[in-house]
């Protein structure tokens, strides 16, 4: 088996001990927590793997997962060298998936991209910004009308050292993976935030297929009949942390701190609120 194969697994056998039907998922070969990301040993670890591994053991399938670079993701589907790919979305590359006829899973995680600038920044008109670090294959979305000059990094620690260091205005990326990396990987949590005055966008994660439509179907049928356990993973990770709030792209002790605040500011009110 080539090594890249390792991180695959076998978590159900079905009735009569026949073997399980083997399936790859082509999955990006990044970090990019908690989503998703690749370790020192090559197995791909995150919400994305728990998720499907809790799939397979339901539905009787072996899945094996394929790190790949982005740029070889898609290629991978469509030749037919990896049966799935995951993360996609039907806006992505799709002039080089014309003709192609693939199949995507219902919405998987909702995802926010937007730029994360220095909190003295926050607020300042998009005019002002100049440049801004992005890595390598990202698009950023709705800056057609202001001229920006993007600044490619090969990965998001270059991307953000760079956003720090002020050789740039800021970073474009997504909002709940660059937070995580500043908290948790960095220890700097706070250094950049997110800046919901300027373009940001919101894009749903599916899993794809070029000729499974029947595994999609079945994935699609344990999404809705897990749909408790599949929200109770998605905090676990937050993945979707704060998406749809105020502290959207906050680090977690200020989001605490700030709902600790609001709720003794309600009880003060509702105590001094005539009868």
């Amino acid at each position: 088996m080539h090594p890249s194969y390792l991180c695959g697994i076998c978590i159900a056998v079905f009735a009569g001990n026949a073997a399980a039907q083997s399936y790859v998922v082509g999955v990006e070969a990044v970090a990019f927590a908690p989503h998703y990301s690749v370790d020192k040993h090559g197995q791909f670890r995150g919400f994305a793997r728990e998720l499907f591994d809790g799939f397979a053991a339901d539905s009787g399938v072996e899945l094996i997962y394929k790190p790949l670079p982005v740029e070889q993701l898609l290629p991978a589907l469509l030749s037919g060298e990896v049966d799935f790919k995951y993360p996609d979305n039907p806006t992505w590359s799709a002039s080089a998936k014309a003709g192609s006829a693939l199949v995507y899973s219902a919405d998987i995680v909702e995802s926010v991209d937007g730029v994360l600038v220095a909190p003295g920044r926050v607020g300042r008109p998009l005019q002002q910004l100049q440049r801004l670090a992005i890595v390598n294959g990202w698009t950023p979305q709705g800056f057609a009308a202001q001229p920006v000059e993007w600044v490619a990094n090969d990965d998001l620690r270059s991307m953000i050292n760079q956003a720090l260091k002020k050789d740039t205005d800021g970073a474009y990326y997504n909002v709940v993976v660059a937070t995580h990396y500043l908290d948790t990987i960095s220890t700097r949590p706070g250094a950049l935030v997110f800046d919901p005055s300027l373009p940001y966008s919101r894009i749903q994660y599916q899993l794809s297929s070029r000729k499974q439509p029947q595994v999609i179907a079945s994935f699609d049928r344990y999404l809705s009949a897990h749909a408790s356990e599949v929200a109770a993973l998605k905090s676990k990770y937050r993945v979707e942390a704060n998406l749809d709030s105020e502290y959207l792209g906050m680090e977690q002790w200020k989001v605490d701190f700030l709902k600790r605040q609001k709720a003794r500011a309600e009880t003060a009110q509702q105590s001094t609120s005539p009868e």
